[in-house]
């Protein structure tokens, strides 16, 4: 029987103070700020193709330096650079629980306002598609952050984190440049979010050493790393914006990026060594839903659907 105090000292637990309340609505704008953006990016990659006559996801450095000079492509990505800014502030006054998975959120904006943009409706798939996203991701995070338990990272566990970016980066890479010319938006969407996955994960190494006045060699090669792996996944993300719908680059963002990050945290630096047998399940359960809903929203969206019909018609 649950007697009152249980739900008292319960309730004592979860309760926030009014400043880090105030990460969650920092954290919510921050999400319509990213799927602002993204809009705003699709649109300036949609013009620049438009205006050289490419087709497809073939993004040439010509191109590239006509997106830097495309007003809409610049204002989308100064947008992502202050999502980026907003979401860092909410996490460092709530509680990764509280706070990550509203990010979810940008994927319903970008949704709507992509299809008020696009002249489209959203069909039952589609919506379908968007909900598991949204609850696999939901589940997922919300669980590892109850029983994720952060260690002091040592320098061999980063060196192991370094090497999967080199080894991941590389196998990307290599399977881009052997299947780009077939290469779907899927494919650009999923590689982003696993390169920002590491983004993240070595991010927080980074910050956490720095604050902690233990800035060494192996700090700046996490920073090269970050680089590396920012700009490598960028060009995924233009290439994913020239092939496919905001809101399907949203959901690889917002879905494959902390399933990567999590995924790292338990299995190379350790953070589920108290996590129960059935909530590793739970993970594999959440992460597979959120994963799924990827691929159906790849594969039923409308605009995919009608350029796929053009092209069969060409």
């Amino acid at each position: 029987m649950v007697r009152l105090a249980d739900i008292t000292d319960l309730t004592e637990q979860i309760s926030l103070t009014p400043l880090q309340a105030l990460g969650i609505p920092i954290a919510i704008a921050g999400a319509v700020v990213l799927s602002l953006g993204t809009q705003f990016q699709h649109r300036g990659v949609s013009l620049v193709e438009g205006s050289s006559g490419a087709s497809g996801a073939k993004l040439d450095l010509r191109q590239l330096g006509l997106l830097i000079r495309r007003p809409s492509w610049v204002v989308g990505t100064s947008m992502l650079g202050v999502a980026a800014l907003m979401q860092l502030w909410a996490l460092s006054l709530a509680p990764l629980i509280v706070v990550q998975p509203l990010g979810a959120v940008a994927l319903v904006v970008t949704a709507v306002v992509n299809a008020r943009v696009a002249r489209h409706r959203l069909d039952a798939p589609t919506i379908n598609s968007i909900l598991f996203c949204l609850l696999g991701i939901g589940i997922f995070v919300t669980v590892a952050a109850v029983f994720a338990v952060e260690h002091p990272i040592r320098d061999q566990q980063l060196l192991t984190v370094l090497c999967l970016l080199l080894v991941v980066g590389i196998g990307l890479g290599l399977a881009w440049w052997r299947w780009r010319d077939r290469a779907s938006a899927i494919f650009y969407v999923i590689a982003a979010g696993v390169l920002y996955g590491f983004v993240v994960t070595l991010m927080k190494v980074v910050l956490n050493r720095i604050t902690t006045g233990n800035f060494e060699w192996l700090t700046i090669v996490c920073l090269l790393g970050v680089a590396g792996a920012l700009a490598f996944g960028g060009y995924f993300v233009q290439l994913a914006h020239a092939s496919g719908p905001p809101d399907l680059v949203i959901a690889g963002l917002t879905v494959v990026d902390p399933l990567v990050a999590v995924l790292i945290g338990v299995t190379v630096l350790g953070e589920a060594a108290q996590t129960p047998p059935w909530a590793l399940i739970v993970f594999v359960l959440a992460g597979g839903l959120a994963v799924f809903g990827v691929f159906q929203l790849a594969r039923h969206h409308p605009q995919l659907q009608a350029k796929t019909l053009v092209e069969d018609d060409e």
